[in-house]
């Protein structure tokens, strides 16, 4: 459910949120009255999607979320056009998609990747809104259940992901005593773009596995995304929250 205003003037940073889950978080943040500030390869959808309704409480801006110059001009560009950070979303992250295999035949260049998108700028954005966050701001991190379950052919990824967790649980106490909480979700199957070039067969496979028996939307993972940065959430933190329809279970 739509709460309006709950985030209003308060600015909310989602890294890769041109697309997929990503965007449905921008989205979901705008629309309960916040300034968002988006970063992504591409962010031209996004852009032309929302330019009639929230134009004015949106900057997107497009570019690599591994390059740390570029995280650092664009956490500038927001707290001038916006002011401090909020919320931060870590949402940006990757598996190795094509270059993915099993591990025997893996590629360190492809873990360092892996690791750089899925790990490393999740922690670069979180240094640099970390210092100024004071009481009641948010982090949410995203991980995978891929952490948990540990899909084979997914190694590097699994393990950057599970790193997202030791990251979160750690900067949790470090911000505790600042009244800011840090949590990560971990989303399972979730309908992006990428289903649409799936077999029907794989698809079905993952509906069989999952118990709730569907493949989730953007708009699950938001919702919970938008929980753990109200105000309603001020008690959780350190917490893993996995979305994925119960194939996995805590």
């Amino acid at each position: 459910m739509i709460v309006a205003n709950r985030f209003k003037n308060r600015t909310v940073i989602v890294s890769g949120g041109g697309g997929g889950i990503g965007a449905g978080i921008a989205k979901r943040f705008l629309a309960e009255g916040a300034r968002v500030g988006v970063l992504d390869l591409r962010t031209s959808e996004l852009v032309a999607e929302l330019c009639d309704t929230h134009a004015e409480r949106l900057i997107a801006v497009e570019g690599d979320c591994t390059d740390a110059a570029l995280l650092e001009a664009f956490h500038t560009r927001i707290v001038v056009g916006f002011g401090s950070v909020d919320v931060l979303v870590n949402n940006v992250g990757q598996s190795g998609r094509e270059r993915s295999a099993p591990f025997h035949e893996s590629s360190e260049e492809v873990w360092r990747f892996v690791m750089e998108v899925s790990l490393f700028s999740a922690m670069r954005l979180s240094r640099l809104v970390a210092g100024t966050m004071r009481d009641g701001g948010r982090i949410v991190n995203m991980s995978s259940d891929a952490a948990f379950v540990g899909d084979a052919g997914l190694t590097d990824y699994a393990a950057a992901k599970m790193g997202i967790v030791g990251f979160t649980r750690s900067l949790a106490r470090e911000l505790a005593p600042h009244g800011v909480t840090v949590n990560a979700v971990a989303p399972g199957a979730i309908r992006t773009r990428a289903h649409e070039t799936m077999p029907v067969a794989v698809i079905d496979r993952i509906k069989t596995n999952t118990p709730a028996g569907f493949v989730g939307e953007p708009e699950d993972v938001a919702a919970t995304v938008a929980f753990l940065a109200s105000d309603e959430a001020r008690f959780i933190t350190g917490q893993s929250l996995l979305i994925d329809g119960g194939r996995w279970m805590i």
